[in-house]
């Protein structure tokens, strides 16, 4: 039973046997404040809210009962494209953040919700098929006061204490609007003029694909699209992920995200 109906009906509990005791086996003690009749009316009205609260709260709250499909129940629901960030058990990266409207973003390589292709898994750090080529990706539906977008690959999981960044890429002008297949190649020419690709985690301004060590569970990889208010993030190719993060923060307005729980056995 989840945690938070056993509370309520707990402080329900409490909350009867505290008014029966004042009104019933201590009448005297009441009779010169509130009259039985009204200390009664309040014993109903707060035992039926904290009743309605657990209720509602039951209600809204996702089921932590695992289904009996395995490794898929712990998925989110399969989309070609996604609106924003879908909730899932581990570690929301943005969470602390300001909260900020969400956008569309699709792509043909990876899906909301579903493990990370081969493909986009890391030869480099040792994942089996994996080659390390990059997601394409295509975004719409964000605000019109867009100057720039950043687009990352993050693991908040990875066994640092800080997470890993697999891929960076800052200052995208406005007018892109998509990455073709492999665009986080080394050196490529496939990332639009003026556009940033910084060193990520891995130390190589490249994409880095996921490459959860084995045993560690489910790993959700976070592909962003970030919206910026601003054409230029004020950061160097030398700058970290995290350093960038900050710069960011005060001028991002939206943020649109694919995730891909994956791990390797």
């Amino acid at each position: 039973m989840d945690i938070w109906k056993l509370f309520a009906e707990d402080e329900l509990i409490r909350f009867g046997t505290m008014l029966n005791h004042l009104t019933i086996t201590e009448p005297a003690m009441m009779s010169d404040r509130l009259p039985r009749r009204v200390i009664r009316v309040l014993a109903i009205s707060g035992c039926a809210g904290l009743l309605a609260t657990s209720a509602a709260y039951g209600a809204d709250r996702p089921s932590a009962k695992p289904s009996a499909s395995g490794a898929a129940a712990q998925t989110v629901a399969l989309t070609t494209e996604t609106k924003g960030a879908h909730h899932v058990p581990g570690p929301n990266p943005y969470q602390y953040l300001p909260r900020v409207p969400s956008f569309h973003v699709g792509s043909t390589t990876v899906k909301n919700g579903r493990p990370l292709p081969p493909d986009q898994q890391s030869g480099v750090f040792g994942a089996p098929g994996g080659k390390d080529v990059s997601p394409e990706l295509s975004w719409w539906g964000f605000p019109k006061a867009t100057k720039s977008f950043v687009v990352t690959m993050y693991d908040p999981q990875a066994p640092t204490g800080s997470g890993f960044w697999h891929w960076v890429v800052t200052d995208i002008p406005a007018n892109t609007t998509s990455l073709p297949l492999n665009a986080g190649a080394p050196n490529s020419t496939a990332l639009p003029a003026g556009a940033i690709e910084l060193g990520g985690d891995a130390g190589m301004h490249r994409y880095i694909g996921g490459a959860p060590p084995k045993g560690s569970g489910l790993h959700y990889y976070y592909i962003t699209i970030t919206a910026l208010d601003v054409p230029k993030s004020g950061v160097t190719a030398d700058a970290s992920g995290a350093l960038l993060g900050f710069s960011i923060s005060g001028h991002t307005i939206a943020r649109a995200t694919i995730i891909c729980p994956t791990q390797l056995r």
